[in-house]
């Protein structure tokens, strides 16, 4: 059996679970490697010499001299790029993937993020800040009626086609529960989660290499709160 091009590595984590959406939705083999926050993995020699900012994910292309990828936004376009998959043609429709996908890099990932960092992290360790709650809740809402406008009349972001685009977006967006941001009167985001949550591919990607259901409204929220935030003890 032959090595795959691919070793990636990651975990359970909305940015850690973009390529792995990519491969599975691809049919691309690939090897992975688990990197446990516990342990302080993505702190450690050997893979700071692969991603200097210590942070998941991070890809190796063995059919490309071990070329190395780091940065989740760029691990997806380097992807679509090396197997011809999931990017639209045409200089235009490029540039508007481009844009999409900084807005969630720029804005949908670190917004939320923060939502779900003071509500799930500081907040149960005893630093409750309602000041920072509030502004990045009502921000990441802000960011959800943005895809909700841009998904007018599409079934995808940039149009019929799933992309790299949605793909990037729906582990942050679809965590909406997670960061306690209501999509309430967002339909037409709302029908782009049910549609992406109907993909097989997607959802056995958001298994691996653990599933973490409560980020998406689903399972028990407080064992489940507890154990993220045991990932911020080292």
């Amino acid at each position: 059996m032959s090595t795959p091009d691919i070793h990636l590595y990651t975990a359970s984590t909305m940015n850690g679970w973009k390529p792995v959406i990519f491969l599975e939705e691809a049919g691309v083999d690939y090897e992975l490697t688990y990197i446990d926050f516990g342990k302080n993995d993505q702190k450690s020699e050997w893979y700071m010499e692969l991603n200097p900012n210590g942070r998941i994910p991070t890809i190796v292309d063995r059919g490309n001299d071990n070329f190395v990828v780091f940065e989740s936004g760029a691990i997806l376009w380097y992807l679509a790029e090396k197997y011809q998959k999931f990017l639209p043609v045409g200089e235009k429709a490029r540039s508007q993937a481009l844009q999409w996908l900084m807005f969630q890099m720029a804005g949908i990932g670190p917004m939320m993020g923060q939502a779900m960092y003071f509500q799930r992290i500081a907040a149960p360790k005893g630093i409750e800040d309602p000041f920072a709650i509030e502004r990045y809740v009502k921000e990441s809402r802000r960011l959800l009626a943005v895809l909700d406008q841009q998904l007018a009349g599409k079934k995808y972001l940039l149009g019929d086609d799933f992309t790299i685009v949605d793909m990037a977006t729906y582990p942050w967006a679809r965590s909406y529960p997670w960061a306690k941001v209501e999509i309430d009167g967002l339909e037409n985001l709302q029908r782009w989660c049910d549609r992406i949550d109907a993909r097989p591919a997607t959802q056995k990607a958001v298994t691996i290499p653990k599933p973490f259901p409560a980020f998406f409204g689903q399972g028990d929220e407080a064992t489940s709160q507890a154990e993220n935030a045991s990932r911020f003890n080292v």
